[in-house]
């Protein structure tokens, strides 16, 4: 009983802190950029990180076993692999350009896992047989550090190519008013010759712009490239070890279940991204890297979410105890 209020209180408490951060990003990101606000935000993530580590921890003690038995649990873990992933480029002094992912992220997912389910998967449960191994933790913790990773690599290559797009179209509306005024050269000399200086003033506004764009692309795409590969590494762990288990409990590495399969679909396709990124034959490699991050980011829902839902193969239990 005073286990399950515990974990009660940090669960509220780390989705209430989480809310106020969100609400400090907008008032930063839309009024005005305030150097103590963003503090504040960072601040206010490690204090959730702190409350859901508390959870964790609680739900171990009383349980008995890691708590990544339900989707209850696992979703909590996702929020909690999240916020690693924002405070770590804080600690390390680094410009966090991921804390437009992570945070809308890690209140989503930690909103549906208290909110979103029933209250019977709130409490722990006992392992089924198949679930009771040494190789639960390293799996599935893996597993879900690389779709907390990837999502975010993935969100920000959508980002990407929402700017780039956006750059393009600029350029396109730029190249039909440049025509337009030519045509109102020959047709009406004085009017063109009025305007040419306010367009010459116009000129640098416009160079910095471009600039302040072509920056933000290349920060993006560092930013989802390393992201990204992180997740990369995580997911061939959580793949080899899954395989090492399967082995140990199925009496085969490998068995094509619908979770394996996507699995190694989504393992491909980020193989493919990374392989993309750096050919740097292709050219405009970073748009196309960008689209095939896109296509991981609903593989990567499908494989940790939607396989789920139909209820079948070797991996159907478990997440709607």
């Amino acid at each position: 009983m005073i286990f399950a209020t515990l974990e009660h209180i940090l669960t509220h408490i780390s989705f209430s802190i989480i809310s106020i951060v969100i609400i400090i990003h907008l008032m930063n990101l839309l009024v005005y950029e305030i150097e103590e606000l963003r503090n504040s935000l960072e601040k206010g993530m490690i204090a959730t990180f702190s409350s859901i580590t508390g959870f964790l921890v609680t739900r171990w003690i009383s349980s008995g076993h890691f708590p990544l038995s339900n989707l209850y649990e696992s979703l909590i873990f996702l929020s909690w692999s999240l916020s690693i992933i924002h405070i770590i480029p804080y600690i390390r002094n680094y410009k966090n350009d991921l804390n437009a992912i992570t945070a809308p992220s890690a209140i989503f997912t930690q909103g549906f896992a208290t909110s979103g389910l029933s209250t019977e998967m709130h409490q722990p449960a006992i392992l089924v047989p198949a679930l009771q191994s040494q190789w639960l933790m390293m799996h599935v913790s893996m597993m879900l550090l690389s779709y907390a990773a990837l999502l975010c690599g993935s969100l920000l290559s959508v980002a990407l190519i929402v700017i780039t797009f956006q750059k393009k179209i600029d350029f396109f509306l730029k190249n039909k008013n440049f025509l337009s005024l030519r045509k109102s050269f020959f047709f009406c000399d004085m009017e063109y010759l009025n305007e040419k200086g306010s367009l010459l003033k116009k000129t640098s506004f416009l160079s910095f712009k471009n600039f302040y764009k072509y920056q933000l692309i290349q920060h993006l795409d560092s930013w989802s490239y390393r992201v990204i590969s992180l997740g990369f590494t995580f997911l061939t762990i959580g793949i080899l070890s899954g395989a090492v288990w399967a082995n140990e409990a199925w009496g085969s590495y490998w068995n094509w279940d619908p979770k394996e399969t996507w699995a190694f679909i989504t393992w491909t396709i980020f193989a493919i991204y990374l392989h993309t990124r750096k050919n740097s034959k292709l050219q405009d490699q970073v748009t196309n890297s960008a689209f095939v991050a896109s296509i991981g980011f609903i593989l990567i829902w499908i494989c940790y979410f939607g396989i789920n839902l139909l209820g079948i193969g070797f991996h159907s239990y478990g997440l709607f105890q």
